[in-house]
C-alpha cells in the first residue's frame, strides 16, 4: 500500500497495483496527444488537455502532463539522440506514431529519475507493440537499452 493524498488533500492508500495502472494510462495518454500533435493543428499540450477533460484519475494526468511538457521542452535533444543512435531510421521519416513512440520513450529514460530505465523501457516497448507493431517494438526496445546504457555509463 503506497499513502498519497488526493487533489482534495485527503489522504488515502492505493495498492502498487493502482500506481502501477494509473501511470501507464498517463503514458498512453501523453503518448496520443505527442502523436496527434504530429498533425499539427494543436499543440501536444492542448491536445492533452482535451483528453484529460475525460479522465478520472489524477496520478496518470500528473503523469501525462510531466511525460508532454518534457518531450515538448526537449524535443530537439530527444531527435538528436533518436538519430545518433539509430542512424538507419532517420527522424523526418518515421512514421508519425514510430516518431511519438521513441520521443516520449526516450524522455521518459532521460528524464523522469524517478522510474528506473527497465520500468520505462518495458511500459515503452509494449506500447510499441500495441501500436505500432513487432518490428517497432524491436526498434523501442534498442533505442532505449542504448540511451539508458549511455546515461549510466555518463553517471559514473
Amino acid at each position: 500500500m503506497v499513502l498519497e493524498t488526493d487533489p482534495r488533500g485527503q489522504r488515502r492508500d492505493r495498492s502498487n497495483g493502482e500506481l502501477v495502472r494509473s501511470r501507464r494510462a498517463g503514458r498512453r495518454l501523453a503518448l496520443a496527444a505527442v502523436f496527434e500533435a504530429e498533425f499539427g493543428q494543436r499543440t501536444a499540450e492542448a491536445v492533452l488537455e482535451r483528453h484529460l477533460a475525460l479522465e478520472q484519475d489524477p496520478e496518470a494526468a500528473v503523469t501525462a502532463r510531466a511525460l508532454v511538457a518534457a518531450v515538448t521542452e526537449h524535443r530537439d535533444t530527444i531527435d538528436a539522440r533518436i538519430a545518433e543512435v539509430a542512424p538507419q531510421y532517420p527522424v523526418v521519416s518515421l512514421a508519425r506514431m514510430d516518431r511519438a513512440l521513441l520521443r516520449c520513450g526516450i524522455c521518459e529514460v532521460l528524464h523522469s529519475p524517478a522510474t528506473p530505465a527497465r520500468v520505462a523501457i518495458a511500459e515503452w516497448v509494449e506500447l510499441a507493440r500495441t501500436y505500432s507493431g513487432d518490428p517497432m517494438r524491436r526498434l523501442v526496445n534498442g533505442v532505449l537499452g542504448r540511451v539508458a546504457r549511455d546515461l549510466n555509463a555518463s553517471r559514473r
